[in-house]
């Protein structure tokens, strides 16, 4: 009978760990930043945001690199007007 009740309890123990942890991961990945327009995007990333490091640019000639982070983009997808992916190049 003992064993079963540790059972109960270790199992009933693992379960509210677990959940604990994935609430935390899950407020991780809502804390990534949107910005209102480019000119304010464009302070902490001058390049812009790219959805992924193989995209192309469309609107002609860029100075600066854009950073790339998939999370950053969906956030900032309207700014993105040529749809190239790439929300905000200069």
């Amino acid at each position: 009978m003992s064993k079963r009740i540790f059972a109960i309890l270790l199992s009933f123990g693992l379960v509210l760990g677990l959940s604990f942890g994935a609430n935390d991961v899950a407020s991780a990945k809502t804390k990534v930043k949107t910005y209102k327009n480019c000119p304010a995007l464009n302070k902490d990333y001058k390049g812009g945001v790219a959805r992924t490091s193989s995209v192309k640019n469309k609107g002609g000639k860029t100075k600066y690199k854009p950073h790339v982070s998939k999370a950053l983009y969906d956030a900032n997808k309207k700014s993105d007007r040529d749809k190239d992916f790439i929300a905000c190049e200069k």
